[in-house]
């Protein structure tokens, strides 16, 4: 193992549907396949396609192209042997070869929301996902081509493995007898549909340029999955093969295949090899009609994943790298479109997470506004605020016929914040005057009492919560009944937004009063009790200086006792838009923040001299979560760290040195995106998630 190249790629489809694997071809994640398909976009993944098996015979030689690891700790390793370079752009290629042949392949998941009618040109995309009466069918299908070179004819097997499961779960044949698959075979493609008793699984085609097909129905036992292994969870899987796929090919040929969901069209086109180039130039195209991008936009050559990029227009307000573009391409894969809304929403990362709320929020700065995707970030913030109940917003959508989670006490403040930043990129106020309403709805609940006895203090007008066995903060996992993290009370970066809000509130009123948005002499008056409410809050937030370790205390909890862990929500409290606390704090909380909790990827969760400190995310689930908000670096966190400096220390440069989050970013992990944690302890290894997407946002928000 320690000799394959495990580092990951990923493709995505704009609908939640996507394809991973590894450089080396080997699985090692349940979630590594080639088409994983989002039934109910985003939700509903299912895997269908795990990969095709490939061998090569040339004069007579055959050799197997596989890499694969087994229950029974075999390595079948020859196709890795045989593996000369892999490339990441514009999209994952491999070349496998020996002294007389080379043979290459290559994946790309074309964007799956169509308009009906081919709908181009520049805003296309955001018209289709902003809509919802743009006429729209959705799409998950993955083309793969090879192509051959050598002094030889060869002949080119193509195995099929396939599976019908959910995406978080692994496929044993052993243990689901009434599994079974059924293909009926037509013209250069074959139809696919598993059945489970009396229930069919979702039907789905393959078809190809040239091969014969032949039936030949095996099971493959055994396949092992060593990074579930190392996180304690079910790690072995078997997977169905209906038949194999027999080309011949010369010297400089091709074949081509695709795997789309649904039964076979007659409508669809005939097949060619000329269709997976079109296919990569229509994804360069639609990123760069997104980011204003000239020609191809982010298709330069790469080797090992590290693409350079060049000679290329780039209108965002930050200087030209040779990342840029491919740090655009990754923020792209986590905006996709939920069906039940209708419209977007942000997959908070890859592999196995959802849509949530905290996370779009904080990551739609980055996201949306520094690359101009304002009608985007309209529409979400509008649809966060359609589901707004009792002042609180969801932290997940609701998938059709059920309800949404409102089980956060953040997220109608984060809202409120990105809702600011918004209208300063944009100066949208008829929006503001659309969802000024809300917004005072949010103050009202907040002021006057909603779920989690969440409450602003009669007395110092902090804000605080009291509900047992529930974790409400971004720390929010939860054992059992048990939060890790509990923080009741009030959190000091929960207050620290809520004077934000107050504040945004106040000048608001004053705006919409002197833009003769309603009654400007009542919102005049509420312009003012909103400022003095924020003056009140803003002298309360001194009961969380700890002046005997010049920093915050994380919560003053119910019983008023005082948490003085040192946290990074002390930073995230002067990174808000508008800030409650002096200059001295702010470089006295900065100080002891950079040497205690910055690290070369971001900043950990708890202070390594905390007894509770666990410095490696790393074992089964329950001893994962125990670390995941007790010292594990988070990446998102080093935004608002740079935002607090660039407030406090002005004149001084950042203690950050990039090269390392952006070597990881190249070259590590997922290749072309960034994970959503770190180990605190060095030398700091990627954890978690391994693309994630207010990761990959803070990082957009500040790279300069």
């Amino acid at each position: 193992m320690q000799d394959l190249d495990t580092r990951e790629w990923l493709l995505t489809n704009g609908l939640g549907s996507f394809a991973s694997g590894t450089v080396s071809d080997a699985r090692t994640r349940t979630y590594h396949g080639w088409l994983f398909a989002a039934t109910n976009p985003p939700s509903g993944r299912t895997l269908l396609l795990s990969h095709l098996e490939a061998s090569l015979e040339v004069l007579g030689s055959v050799v197997a192209l596989g890499t694969n690891i087994w229950v029974n700790g075999q390595i079948e390793r020859t196709g890795y042997e045989r593996l000369r370079s892999f490339d990441i752009n514009p999209v994952p290629k491999w070349m496998w070869g020996q002294d007389n042949w080379q043979l290459t392949r290559q994946l790309v998941m074309p964007y799956g929301l169509v308009g009906i009618g081919e709908q181009r040109g520049k805003g296309a995309e955001e018209e289709l996902l902003t809509n919802s009466n743009a006429p729209t069918q959705f799409c998950h299908r993955i083309l793969i081509h090879y192509r051959y070179e050598g002094s030889d004819k060869a002949i080119l097997r193509l195995r099929l493995l396939i599976a019908e499961r959910d995406f978080h779960h692994q496929q044993r044949e052993k243990t689901s007898p009434e599994l079974q698959f059924s293909q009926l075979l037509g013209q250069h493609q074959v139809c696919l549909q598993a059945r489970k008793a009396e229930n069919f699984g979702i039907p789905w085609h393959l078809r190809w340029t040239q091969g014969n097909y032949q039936p030949d129905a095996v099971w493959y036992w055994d396949y092992r999955f060593p990074e579930e292994t190392k996180r304690g969870l079910g790690d072995k899987e078997d997977l169905y093969s209906p038949g194999y796929l027999t080309v011949t090919l010369k010297p400089g040929d091709t074949v081509t295949l695709e795997a789309r969901v649904g039964f076979p069209d007659p409508a669809l086109s005939v097949l060619t090899s000329e269709i997976f180039a079109e296919a990569v130039e229509a994804e360069q195209e639609r990123l760069s009609q997104i980011f204003g991008w000239s020609g191809g936009g982010g298709g330069a050559e790469g080797q090992r994943g590290k693409g350079i990029i060049s000679n290329a227009r780039c209108p965002m307000p930050h200087t030209q790298s040779k990342i840029w573009q491919q740090l655009l391409k990754a923020s792209d894969r986590f905006i996709v479109y939920r069906a039940s809304i209708p419209g977007p929403t942000v997959i908070a990362g890859y592999h196995w997470f959802n849509d949530w709320g905290r996370d779009t929020l904080i990551a739609l700065p980055g996201l949306m506004l520094v690359p101009q995707r304002f009608d985007l970030a309209k529409e979400l913030l509008r649809a966060f605020g359609h589901y707004c109940r009792q002042g609180l917003i969801p932290n997940a959508f609701p998938d059709v016929d059920s309800e949404p989670f409102y089980n956060t006490i953040d997220v109608p403040l984060w809202w409120i914040e990105t809702l600011g930043l918004y209208l300063e990129a944009t100066q949208d106020w008829q929006f503001l005057a659309e969802q000024f309403p809300l917004v005072q709805q949010i103050h009202k609940a907040f002021v006057g009492g909603t779920r989690y006895n969440i409450q602003a203090d009669a007395t110092d007008g902090l804000i605080g919560w009291d509900a047992r066995g529930v974790a409400l903060t971004w720390m929010d996992v939860v054992i059992g009944a048990n939060p890790v993290t509990p923080r009741l009370g009030k959190p000091v970066e929960i207050n620290a937004l809520w004077y934000s809000a107050l504040c945004w509130l106040s000048q608001w009123a004053e705006r919409l009063s002197d833009l003769e948005f309603g009654e400007p002499a009542r919102l005049s008056k509420q312009a003012y009790r909103y400022a003095q409410q924020a003056e009140q809050v803003k002298n309360s937030l001194q009961q969380f200086w700890n002046p005997q370790l010049g920093y915050l205390y994380d919560t003053i909890e119910p019983d008023d006792r005082r948490n003085f862990q040192i946290r990074p929500n002390a930073v995230l409290a002067l990174s808000f838009h508008h800030c409650g606390f002096s200059e001295q704090q702010g470089c006295q909380i900065l100080d002891l923040a950079a040497s205690s909790l910055l690290t070369p990827y971001g900043l950990r969760s708890l202070d390594p001299g905390d007894l509770e400190y666990k410095g490696k995310y790393e074992g089964n689930q329950e001893e994962r979560d125990r670390a995941y908000h007790q010292g594990s670096v988070w990446v998102w966190l080093i935004g608002p760290f740079i935002r607090a400096w660039q407030r406090f220390y002005p004149q001084q440069s950042l203690p950050f040195d990039w090269q390392p989050l952006l070597d990881h970013f190249l070259s590590d992990a997922c290749i072309g995106s960034i994970s959503e944690i770190f180990d605190g302890d060095p030398p700091h290894l990627p954890r978690g998630a391994i693309a994630q997407a207010w990761s990959v946002a803070e990082v957009i928000r500040h790279i300069k």
